[in-house]
């Protein structure tokens, strides 16, 4: 699934559209960018607008973030479409990313569904298990202590849980439930709806964050935890 005109959200080696990825019959031509590089969810510098989208706060001492969202039914436009939701800590002003979410890529010309973890600047590590539209996830990212992070990923309709347990030298300086496109190509959708963020075990709305669009999105105001994307 971070901030930055040059982000690149993480596909490894998953992905191998060699070259520019060409534009569905009928569709307008899709922005050119080379899946055969290793892309991530996360890119550290900072920008209002751009690959994210959604709500981020900015601070010290971030230590957790959770968050739950439906996987909204979405269309593909182009092989380029590619999009992620997701919660973590680190990413704006800050040269790491503790995330995971779930990702739809629609680089064989349908949308596929995965969810993923990533510890930014490495890449992704994606899941097995099943992800479909209409599937209800929570999420979660815990500093536990020294350079140690525990990220969860739970799909609530279809009844998994997948938790890693993850190293990394980081700062805790920002929370954040987003989407994200590295391709800055999004499929449509009619709505995607976060719900129940807390950090640090306070709702979201108590850190005053800031609002970000991204493509053709926009944020609903948020409210006691919740808020929308929708289309701007």
């Amino acid at each position: 699934m971070s901030l930055a005109r040059t982000g690149r959200l993480a596909l490894a080696a998953v992905l191998t559209l060699s070259g520019a990825a060409l534009a569905f019959p009928g569709s307008a031509s899709a922005a050119t960018h080379g899946y055969g590089a290793a892309h991530t969810y996360g890119s550290p510098r900072g920008y209002a607008g751009g690959v994210w989208g959604g709500y981020v706060a900015q601070g010290r001492g971030f230590r957790s973030i959770s968050g739950s969202w439906t996987m909204p039914d979405v269309q593909c436009n182009s092989y380029n479409d590619l999009f992620a939701p997701w919660v973590g800590i680190d990413g704006y002003g800050s040269q790491t990313v503790e995330q995971t979410g779930v990702q739809v890529d629609c680089s064989s010309g349908s949308p596929v569904y995965s969810g993923w973890y990533e510890m930014y600047p490495a890449p992704p590590v994606f899941f097995s298990n099943p992800v479909g539209a209409g599937d209800r996830f929570t999420a979660s990212v815990v500093y536990t202590g020294g350079t140690s992070y525990t990220l969860k990923l739970t799909d609530n309709s279809r009844g998994w849980t997948r938790t890693v347990q993850k190293s990394i030298r980081a700062q805790n300086v920002s929370a954040e439930a987003v989407i994200e496109s590295p391709s800055q190509s999004y499929p449509s959708f009619d709505s995607l709806d976060f719900s129940n963020v807390v950090v640090n075990g306070s709702i979201f709305d108590a850190y005053n964050p800031q609002a970000i669009d991204s493509g053709q999105y926009t944020e609903t105001g948020i409210s006691n935890g919740s808020f929308s994307i929708v289309p701007a």
